[in-house]
């Protein structure tokens, strides 16, 4: 897939932590309490430091921070982990993706002045004051407005993403405006592609829960100007090959990172190609996450432990040979196979809910 010197960006999760507990984030079950298969893990300004030496940091191109289970804004030392990457590289793009919704004025000043204009913050944000909430539970949009305009005011360059659902499609335009008035360089309307089951069948609606289990969440498609277009040729493809499965076995992969040269590192230290490999380790809904294809890659080679940066260093995870082996899969005549199935889900050419969130 790739080797150790062609990596040039590096994907952080740096926490399993968050404030919130969105309905369509694996790291509680549909809104309802923490995912049982994890430990709130988060890597330290000290477990950085053994993964990431200055002269690898000076190879790289951008380090940007957004995990599958955590906010990048609630660890401990999510400030001065990008300021010891800026030390080691001072032309670097840093960045990261969070709800906004913690920290006091000054860290997010402390943070512009660390990214530098040679960086960016891209605030995850669904909606105004009145609906925001919604699907951002426990985030405050008080507290999201006063920093947003803190780190623009301190010189940062900020990013508004907005998923549209159908509670909150009204306030796009709005929220743009709101979003220049801020500073923001740039707002994106994103077509979420969240809106199928777990086994990748289409579904109209979400049925989501407060923290509690107190309350329910029905979120629901947006109008068609705003769905997904991925989604709405997924009826398509089916026909084409029978079912999901089919197609995933069958189609050819295109990887998104390898070209790249990104490399993910989870909150428990661990090196992966993707956030998308990595999100199928720690799924809620099953009673044994190693269910999952993945495992049987990360068991074959050395395990938790031995793909361990944090204990091993980057080079000895290369070395163990995951990388080529997740590559040498696609070869595979059918995911039951060896294909590694997450692989054709999210890299797969004919079918990109990713790509088309932001179209």
């Amino acid at each position: 897939m790739y080797k150790l010197e062609d990596i040039r960006q590096i994907h952080l999760e740096v926490t399993q932590n968050c404030q919130a507990s969105c309905p369509m984030c694996d790291r509680n079950m549909n809104g309802k309490g923490v995912n049982p298969h994890i430990d709130l893990s988060e890597l330290s300004l000290e477990d950085c430091e053994a993964m990431f030496p200055p002269e690898f940091i000076a190879q790289l191109d951008s380090m940007y921070m957004c995990g599958n289970l955590g906010d990048p804004i609630i660890a401990k030392d999510c400030l001065q982990i990008f300021q010891y990457f800026r030390k080691h590289n001072r032309d670097m793009w840093l960045s990261m993706n969070t709800n906004g919704g913690a920290q006091i004025p000054a860290w997010w000043a402390g943070l512009a002045s660390t990214f530098n204009h040679r960086g960016a913050v891209i605030f995850s944000v669904d909606g105004l004051k009145d609906t925001n909430h919604i699907y951002r539970q426990g985030v405050s949009w008080d507290i999201v407005e006063r920093n947003m305009r803190a780190f623009v005011k301190g010189g940062g360059r900020a990013r508004w993403d907005f998923l549209i659902f159908e509670h909150n499609q009204h306030q796009v335009e709005r929220a743009k405006a709101l979003a220049m008035e801020i500073g923001c360089e740039n707002f994106i309307p994103k077509k979420t592609g969240r809106f199928v089951t777990a086994t990748t069948q289409p579904k109209e609606e979400h049925e989501g829960s407060n923290r509690k289990g107190t309350e329910s969440i029905e979120l629901k498609k947006p109008d068609d100007k705003y769905v997904n277009k991925a989604l709405t040729t997924q009826q398509k493809l089916i026909e084409k090959y029978g079912d999901m499965d089919n197609y995933y076995d069958a189609v050819p992969i295109k990887c998104k990172v390898a070209s790249s040269g990104n490399l993910f590192i989870t909150a428990e230290g661990m090196a992966m190609p993707c956030c998308w490999t990595a999100g199928r380790m720690y799924k809620w809904w099953h009673k044994d996450p190693r269910v999952e294809q993945i495992w049987d890659f990360i068991d074959a080679h050395g395990g938790k432990q031995g793909l361990s940066v944090i204990e091993n260093g980057l080079p000895a995870v290369f070395d163990s040979g995951i990388f080529d082996s997740i590559n040498d899969s696609w070869n595979k005549t059918s995911c039951a196979d060896g294909k590694l199935k997450v692989c054709a889900m999210k890299c797969g050419i004919e079918w990109d809910p990713f790509t088309e969130q932001f179209k």
